[in-house]
């Protein structure tokens, strides 16, 4: 494939703390992994913490699209560096599901106890996107009977799990947002194609099964 005089350098460019530029971590999750972004709602500049958007009540301030709306995702690389070039702090909101990957996502202090009793008993996990208040756990796309087949043969789901399927979307790196800075807790090992990510069937049974036996009782946050 012929490249295009530039791109490289733009989707390594870094900030001065080392941490990649939101265009050029939005150009590599969208034209090298495939994955639809679009970027989100800013914080409101006058009240740091508050969301941008008309909702006084926001509960993801920061975290998710608004104008252009979800459905705008895209992987076109012109499309992105338009918005990013335009908006060049917005935070980066995945689309998830479709061609894209899906996500389990618990509180913080749950999900880092579940991580490590998942190393512990050797399970592979792919990338996890990390909040000061919750971690996701990047999985295959699922649907909604996928989704909905597996929760009901379970005797108990934490009420803090969260699912973020088709329709849905997530904050990715490096995004500012009202609840602080996203970051990767597990990153997508360096290359050009995408992350591998497991099942929802695997990544549910384990964390479920993890914060049972470690006696975890993640807040429903």
């Amino acid at each position: 494939m012929r490249e295009i005089p530039g791109r490289r350098r733009r989707l390594l460019s870094r900030r001065s703390d080392g941490r990649p530029e939101p265009i050029s971590a939005a150009l590599t999750f969208a034209t090298q992994w495939r994955w639809p972004v679009l970027p989100g709602v800013a914080q409101d500049p006058r009240h740091p913490g508050r969301c941008g958007c008309p909702d006084p009540e926001c509960t993801v301030p920061g975290a998710h699209p608004f104008d252009p709306g979800l459905l705008a995702a895209t992987t076109d690389a012109r499309m992105v560096g338009w918005w990013w070039t335009n908006r060049p702090t917005a935070p980066i909101i995945l689309a998830t599901g479709g061609t894209a990957p899906c996500a389990v996502s618990l509180p913080a202090l749950a999900a880092a106890r579940a991580l490590g009793a998942l190393d512990h008993v050797g399970m592979r996990l792919g990338p996890v996107v990390a909040s000061p208040t919750r971690w996701s756990i990047l999985v295959k796309p699922y649907s909604l009977e996928q989704l909905g087949e597996l929760l009901h043969a379970k005797d108990f789901v934490p009420g803090s799990l969260r699912f973020h399927g088709e329709g849905g979307y997530l904050a990715l790196p490096p995004s500012e947002t009202g609840a602080g800075q996203i970051r990767w807790e597990r990153a997508p090992l360096p290359g050009s194609a995408s992350p591998w990510v497991p099942d929802v069937e695997a990544v549910v049974d384990a964390v479920v099964d993890a914060l049972t036996r470690t006696g975890v009782s993640a807040p429903e946050l």
